[in-house]
């Protein structure tokens, strides 16, 4: 059990996260603060630089076992905290708007507990991920040479999920997150005076085409195996002013499906859409790949394991509001590993993961500390 000393210096640990905030790819700090709050566990190995910032901590247990991973996220967002709590983001236009600081704090809290009663067999490891929010941080780590020498054989999260009641998880096997990416797609024609347009090559006509017609790739609806979703997320022409005709233009659609396979598809029917329309107005043509995400799938023996787990210590669990539209690059680490993620409710009346005025509750602080236990213990046992 974490002890009231425990949960009071690992919700200051938390707060002092929240104060500064680091963006995907720049988690120096945050890393540096995780790895000095591992030493004092005394794991067996901690490794650094993961896939860029990331760090991992492993606690072995006396014998040979199976690799238990569980993992949370290092990166803020480019938004501006609004509140007046005393752990405020002291970084402007930065803020832990998500809760990766409180993901964090659960896995530290873990940390104490397994280093107190290690596992029987096997290993865990705490994998605190660089560079979730724009999809590149799981990728990142799994393909790093490193990380075949902690390849799991289990993983597991927890993200929190305001609207959910406080303290309930929502699981299920199957998807849980979408998989999803950002299309740029860059015009390029010829500028002329706005009084003589005909002297140019405007991308306008062929912007106010694409825009419908990349809507039209994929309308929503149901979350099944059929659901495709477009949405156009920015769009500029020229430049703001009245005396040029525009030259080039930008477009930025994102796209989203319940599979990577999906995806796959819907992006280049997206591209062949603005091929034709562009190779018709003589325009130029290129694409950028942004916030590529995979799906995430649970395993069903995870994902049983889990639910089993949670069943044990009495945390209420069910299949409510799953599968989520909103994506996740948890879902890499299930590619080579038995994997799940759970999905801790906040309470219903809480801001929204990603509003400017949202903070991590403490208080699921020792819940998914716990949860996390509960598994690794199952799965590994107690020295």
């Amino acid at each position: 059990m974490l002890t009231n000393a425990d949960l009071v210096e690992l919700t200051r640990f938390r707060r002092d996260l929240h104060r500064r905030p680091e963006l995907s790819g720049q988690e120096v700090e945050t890393a540096r603060s995780i790895v000095a709050a591992l030493q004092s566990l005394s794991p067996d190995r901690i490794l650094q630089n993961l896939g860029g910032h990331g760090v991992a901590a492993v606690f072995g247990g006396a014998v040979d076992g199976p690799t238990v991973l569980f993992r949370a996220e290092l990166d803020g967002l480019p938004i501006q905290e609004q509140s007046d709590k005393a752990w405020v983001s002291q970084i402007p236009g930065q803020g832990h708007l998500c809760g990766h600081d409180g993901h964090t704090t659960m896995l530290l809290a873990l940390g104490r507990l397994i280093a107190r009663k290690p596992v029987a067999s096997g290993r865990v490891v705490l994998m605190f991920q660089p560079a979730e929010e724009d999809g590149r941080g799981a990728r990142a780590v799994v393909t790093d040479p490193t990380f075949a020498d902690i390849a799991p054989d289990w993983a597991f999260a927890i993200h929190n999920e305001p609207g959910r009641e406080f303290g309930h998880v929502a699981t299920r096997a199957g998807l849980i997150n979408c998989a999803s990416s950002g299309l740029a797609i860059k015009l390029k024609g010829k500028t002329a005076h706005a009084a003589n347009p005909e002297d140019g090559m405007s991308p306008a006509r062929a912007v106010a085409e694409l825009i419908p017609a990349l809507s039209a790739l994929g309308a929503g609806g149901a979350l099944n195996d059929a659901f495709r979703l477009a949405t156009v997320t920015h769009v500029r022409v020229g430049e703001p002013t009245f005396g040029v005709a525009p030259g080039d233009a930008v477009i930025h659609v994102t796209l989203r499906s319940a599979s990577d396979d999906a995806l796959e598809s819907i992006a280049g029917k997206a591209r062949i859409v603005a091929e034709k329309i562009a190779e018709r107005d003589g325009l130029t043509i290129s694409f950028e790949i942004c916030d590529d995400f995979a799906a995430s799938i649970n395993d069903p023996d995870a994902t049983a394991v889990a639910v089993a787990a949670m069943t044990a210590i009495d945390v209420a669990n069910g299949e409510d509001g799953l599968p989520m539209r909103a994506s996740e690059d948890f879902g890499v680490f299930g590619w080579n590993a038995k994997a799940a993620m759970l999905c801790l409710g906040t309470g219903k009346d809480c801001a929204a993961l990603h509003n400017p005025d949202y903070d991590f509750d403490d208080n699921l602080i020792p819940i998914g500390a716990a949860i996390f236990e509960r598994i690794a213990r199952d799965l590994l046992g107690i020295a």
